[in-house]
């Protein structure tokens, strides 16, 4: 029995269980020394990567997992009085003295961005715009479809690597490669709205281009306007236009993605795909696009001839 006034040491202090989420612990629960914790309207999440043993002093009730919910239906009494908010912690290891030698304790810093307020309205476009733009990454290219290819491109796996091209293609005089990077990254965002619009769907040029600019500036609308939102308009319009180098360089991108990966899925999948050869010859308009569209000509052909051999 401990003496009066003596600290219980771990072997002597009766072991006590504590309710974690919907999962039973013991009090030697072993917590992370860099912890992440996130609190949102009462929840935590804790990430641990190393470890040190640290002792829960109370017990946690159940708690059933945590739901988003959509921000919009949250009405106004919701955002008012005692409303949920958005809490960022931050651990720092902190050692103090104990019977025992020392223990990790948590600091946290909290940062504080109550709901309705600028920079809670600006987190909350941002986060809203990027959901949307998900479609991109989930919609897949419909050429591709068409003829039957078993797990396409995505939209936005075509504009990645239209951005690297621009990323790594030889200097033009008077280009801005940045620029073509981002038109590389926008050209075709509006299709997260209404689509990956082809040829054989029938929908004349004007018409898919007036559905388009009504998807940009939806999409601009959920990013709340604003400096970015104008920039992403005027990079879409540049290269719908095709009224700038930047614009001429990318639009040879896009066709150059286009035939390299129809040559990578004729290699894959052992089929001729010759309609995207001959929908793009002789419409490059930059010294790049022509000579790397001829390099991907150049090794397609050798194949083929290879196949005919």
């Amino acid at each position: 029995m401990a003496n009066r006034g003596q600290r219980p040491t771990t072997s002597n202090r009766p072991r006590q269980n504590h309710i974690v989420g919907n999962e039973q612990c013991s009090d030697q629960i072993l917590l992370s020394r860099s912890t992440s914790l996130v609190a949102a309207g009462g929840e935590m999440a804790v990430n641990p990567s190393t470890f040190h043993p640290l002792r829960l002093h109370r017990s946690l009730a159940p708690r059933a997992p945590p739901s988003f919910r959509d921000r919009a239906s949250l009405g106004p009494d919701r955002r008012l009085g005692a409303a949920p908010r958005i809490v960022l912690l931050r651990s720092r290891k902190h050692s103090s003295p104990s019977s025992e030698g020392f223990e990790p304790s948590l600091r946290t810093d909290y940062s504080v961005a109550p709901i309705g307020s600028p920079a809670h309205r600006s987190s909350a476009s941002a986060i809203d715009f990027l959901t949307l733009c998900h479609r991109l990454k989930t919609t897949k290219r419909k050429g591709w479809i068409n003829q039957g290819i078993d797990g396409p491109e995505s939209i936005a796996d075509h504009m990645y690597r239209m951005a690297l091209m621009a990323l790594i293609a030889d200097d033009l005089p008077g280009l801005d490669r940045e620029r073509c990077i981002k038109i590389a990254i926008v050209h075709d965002i509006a299709e997260a709205i209404v689509g990956d619009i082809t040829p054989a769907d029938g929908v004349p040029k004007e018409e898919k281009s007036r559905r388009e600019q009504a998807a940009l500036d939806e999409m601009c609308q959920v990013l709340g306007g604003g400096m970015r939102a104008e920039e992403i308009k005027e990079l879409w319009a540049e290269y719908e236009s095709n009224s700038s180098l930047e614009a001429n360089l990318v639009k040879d991108f896009d066709k150059v993605e286009l035939i390299l990966q129809a040559l990578e899925y004729e290699m894959e999948h052992e089929m001729v795909l010759d309609e995207f050869f001959l929908s793009t010859a002789g419409k490059f308009q930059t010294e790049i696009g022509k000579s790397w569209a001829a390099e991907i000509l150049s090794r397609r052909n050798s194949r083929l001839s290879n196949g005919l051999n």
